[in-house]
This record gives C-alpha cells, structure tokens and sequence, in this order.
C-alpha cells in the first residue's frame, strides 16, 4: 500500500470517526394551524402544519450549527418545507369558474446564521407536488430569553415566487373570468409576474417541558403586494393574511 493510499485511509477513518462521536440535533414539530382559507382569502380555516429544523450536523471536520452556553449560534442548514391545502372552486362562490388547484407540497433547503440574540436565513423551496414553482423566503428575528425554558422571537419575512407560481394562486385566465361572471362573478382575466408577492412579520414564543420535549406557538401576519396584492383574487377578499400555529416539538440526537 503507498504512502499515499495509506495517508487517504487513514484520513477517512479520521473522518468517519470524527463524525461517529460528534453531536448531531434535530428537531421535528407537528400540530394545528389556523390560516387564509386560500391565498387572498377573507376565511380561515384549520388544519395541520410541521416543522423540521436541523440545530447542529457534525462529520468530521464540516461542521454546521453549535452552541454557546446551550444557545444554538453559528451557520446551520435543513430541510424546508411548506404544505398548501387544495383550492376548490365550488367551495368559494367568488371564486366560481376558476380552475381547481390541486395540493401541494414544497420541498427545499434553509440556510441560516445564528447569534445568542438574533438570527437571519434564507430558504429555497421546490413544487414536488401541486405546481411546479419555485419560491424563496427570506427572514430574520430578533431573540430573547427570558429564562432557560422560554425562547422568545420576532422579526420580518419576505416572499418570493417565479412567475408560475405567481400565476397559479394569483392569476386569472381568459376562459376563467368569463366564466365566473357567467356565475355572477365580477373577476377579470389578470396575468401576473413572479417576484416579491408578499411581506410580513412573524413572531413566536417556544416552551422547553425538557431537553427533549417542547412546545411553540407562532403568529404570522403577512400582506400580499405587488402583482400578488393586484390579483382581483386578493382585491375581493382580503391582501392581509394572518396565520397560527401551535406544534409540539421534539429534539433528537444522534
């Protein structure tokens, strides 16, 4: 065996075993939410929402996330992911001759860094399911901690969608505003661009029963703007949308 094959060995077994002893933490969330019964919608409606959050990832020498004191600081990454309910046309009268949008579920990548007070990311997201689109957040809260088992946060988020998607949930069509005012409707055919769609600010308070187990409330209050706020769909309904959520969390370690 050459010196050099034996130096790589040895470097991955390094690697491998720098990555078996390192601490590696993730949280999962599952529980109600009460949201816009469609994006635009003056209706709420209940359902269910997750979360999953990856805090620190370790293999050998890459590391991601760590902790100051127990307080996560540092660059960390996760999945990101979004579940949007069906849209049916005969269950909204306003909406009468639209097409039915199917559900969907958005699949994507969050990358973030972390202070003990304060913290911004950006995610980027995929339609695997549903539409086809491409949608972006960015954000960023301000943190306190009143005490150990309580995490308070808050800040601004921004949205994003590509120009499909912006079509999908806010665009009207020839044929389907004809057919809503043939139902009694007063929509217009309307052809949006993607871009900045909406703006908000979310805020949420999270409660440790114990290192394990904990549970997180979360208020957002987002307004729809540009061609998104232009849609006859949000100009009849409401451009101000304001979501809840309450899931119970679980921290897991390996």
């Amino acid at each position: 065996m050459s010196i050099l094959t034996r130096s790589l060995t040895a470097a991955a077994l390094a690697v491998l075993a720098g990555a078996a002893q390192a601490q590696n933490t993730v949280v999962v969330g599952l529980g109600p939410q009460s949201a816009p019964a469609y994006f635009g919608s003056d209706e709420s409606e209940t359902g269910v929402t997750g979360s999953f959050e990856v805090q620190e990832l370790n293999f050998g020498p890459l590391r991601t996330g760590g902790s100051v004191g127990g307080t996560p600081v540092g660059f960390g990454f996760g999945g990101s992911l979004r579940y949007i309910a069906e849209r049916n046309s005969s269950d909204y009268a306003e909406l009468a001759g639209l097409d039915d949008i199917d559900a969907t579920l958005e699949l994507g990548g969050k990358i973030s860094y972390a202070l003990p007070s304060a913290e911004v990311f950006a995610a980027v997201r995929y339609g695997v399911v549903g539409h086809e689109a491409l949608v972006a957040e960015l954000g960023g809260d301000v943190i306190a901690r009143p005490t150990d088992q309580i995490t308070l946060r808050v800040g601004p988020r921004l949205f994003f969608g590509s120009d499909d998607y912006a079509d999908q949930y806010f665009g009207i069509s020839a044929s389907e505003a004809a057919a809503n005012r043939a139902a009694g409707g007063t929509l217009v055919a309307y052809d949006p661009d993607g871009g900045l769609l909406s703006r908000g600010i979310e805020a949420s308070a999270a409660y440790a029963f114990n290192d394990d187990w904990g549970v997180k409330g979360t208020v957002m209050v987002e307004e729809y703007v540009n061609d998104a706020g232009d849609s006859p769909i949000v100009q009849q309904g409401d451009d101000i949308g304001t979501t809840l959520s309450l899931v119970v969390t679980r921290r897991f370690s390996f």
